[in-house]
Formats: structure tokens, C-alpha cells, sequence
């Protein structure tokens, strides 16, 4: 019987957005030693060369601790005046895949939750495009709201990452190009 996957409360989807995938054989994960159906998918900070960990070993920390690693670098973290929630972040919740360094935004004194990648069609398709000046993170993003509309397409060179603040439900944008 298969294990239920753990929660992770900034990255509540990690199956939807490929942060872990189902693997084609099982592996066995490095850090606990367990057979896995799920691979992590996702960068992971350490300088020891880890290949496979469980989606468990990344919820408990024990991955973390074992490597001494991180899933997020905290220079590329909005800023939040609470180490435990930082900890949370960067040991304990899987990290998406950006095209250049991930960042991840807070709102409301939290980190904000993953939600998934985007283009201008899924904001449009989400309700979304027309508050684009209001949830776009040009600070940390530094593209025009221009470039924004005309060339931010889902998978292509143009990439958006969306999030949402877990306190007061507003969505926040941060985008990278390749």
C-alpha cells in the first residue's frame, strides 16, 4: 500500500508542479533507505552529490540534517523575521525549478505558498492577467510589466512562478528567463 505524501505548507502541490515525480521502478532513497515510488525533482544545496531523496526525508528535515544541505538558498528569499519558518522553507520543503536562481516571496511576515508555473495565458485563464500590476514582484523580478504581458509563456524562455500569501490569500509573481 502506498504511503500518503507528506504536506508541505509552502509548496502544497508538489506532485502538480513536478517537484516530485512518480518514478517509472522504484528507487531507494539515500537518506533513509527506504524503497520510494516518488523522485525528487528539485534542487537540493549541499556538497555532498545526493541523487534520491523520499519525499518523507525532506518533510521531516532529516535530509537536511544528514547532507547539510537546503532545498532554498536564503539569499534568495524575500526577507521574514522568524527562523523557524525560514528553517521550514529551506530544510523541509521541496524547492521548484527556475531557469536561473529560484526566489521565493513572502507576504503578510510568511513565506507565500508555491502554487505553480505560468504564463500570461494561465493568469488569464485563473482571473489573474488583469491584476497583474498588483501581484507582479518587478523588485526582484526586473522586468517591465510590458515584457511581462507580451512574452511570459508557460515552459518557453519567458517563465512565471506564482505564489500565494498563506494568511491573506493574494497572489504574488516572480519571473526568471533563460
Amino acid at each position: 500500500m502506498e504511503r500518503e505524501l507528506p504536506k508541505f505548507r509552502y509548496h502544497p502541490e508538489p506532485i502538480g508542479t513536478g517537484a516530485f515525480k512518480k518514478a517509472d521502478t522504484p528507487g531507494r532513497c539515500e537518506c533513509c533507505g527506504k524503497i520510494t515510488e516518488y523522485e525528487y525533482d528539485g534542487p537540493f544545496y549541499s556538497e555532498h552529490d545526493v541523487e534520491d531523496i523520499c519525499p518523507w526525508c525532506i518533510a521531516d528535515g532529516s535530509a537536511a540534517k544528514k547532507y547539510d544541505g537546503e532545498f532554498q538558498d536564503t539569499a534568495s528569499c524575500d526577507e521574514v523575521n522568524d527562523s523557524d519558518k525560514t528553517d521550514e522553507l529551506i530544510r523541509r520543503t521541496p524547492c521548484y525549478v527556475g531557469w536561473q536562481q529560484e526566489y521565493w516571496l513572502a507576504h503578510c511576515g510568511d513565506y507565500c505558498a508555491f502554487i505553480g508555473y505560468v504564463g500570461m495565458k494561465e493568469l488569464e485563464d485563473m482571473g489573474l492577467a488583469d491584476k497583474l500590476e498588483d501581484i507582479y514582484r518587478k523588485d526582484v523580478s526586473m522586468f517591465d510589466i510590458e515584457v511581462i504581458r507580451e512574452n511570459m509563456i508557460n515552459g518557453e524562455g519567458l517563465q512565471g512562478y506564482l505564489f500565494r500569501c498563506l494568511k491573506c490569500g493574494k497572489y504574488q509573481l516572480y519571473a526568471d528567463c533563460d
